[in-house]
């Protein structure tokens, strides 16, 4: 396995792990137990109150180019002219234009199970789950998707807690 792929699976299970403990935290049901599926499958199962539950994990980073510099990468100096530019544009409209980008992207997908809920973790520094809720009437989340519940994790620790999208 590349360690690109390690690094996209340890991600996710981190990004499941705090959900889980902030939606135990808010709502006293327990969820416990995480495992990493196949592609075919959303990425990490858990047991819900002793029920299977399947997590899509999903991180808002902006873009690619702002991706590679949360996440450590060497930038190029083409990177690095995207990125400027990209600072000058409004932060809410970029917010929303990616997490609305994320949410389409996920819609279209088709999974073989029961029961999934979409997760996605805000890794953007400049966003906040303040931010977040206050766009949230203008999210648009693309009808059919196969998702129970779509939640947001407002940071990348998990310290800001998790906002329900839907329903």
């Amino acid at each position: 396995m590349h360690s690109s792929q390690q690094e996209k699976i340890a991600l996710e299970h981190q990004a499941a792990k705090l959900f889980m403990r902030c939606y135990e935290r808010n709502t006293g049901k327990h969820i416990r137990h995480i495992w990493h599926n196949d592609p075919i499958r959303p990425d990490v199962s858990c047991m819900l109150e002793g029920e299977r539950l399947d997590l899509e994990i999903a991180h808002l980073y902006g873009s690619e180019e702002e991706a590679m510099e949360i996440l450590g990468r060497d930038l190029s100096d083409v990177t690095r002219t995207v990125l400027q530019a990209l600072k000058e544009e409004p932060a809410d409209e970029r917010l929303l234009c990616s997490l609305n980008r994320i949410l389409e992207n996920k819609a279209s997908k088709r999974y073989d199970t029961k029961r999934v809920w979409l997760v996605i973790r805000n890794a953007h520094p400049a966003w906040s789950q303040a931010d977040i809720k206050a766009l949230e009437h203008l999210i648009t989340i693309p009808v059919p998707h196969a998702f129970e519940k779509v939640w947001i994790l407002g940071d990348m620790e998990g310290k800001s807690g998790i906002v329900r999208l839907y329903p």
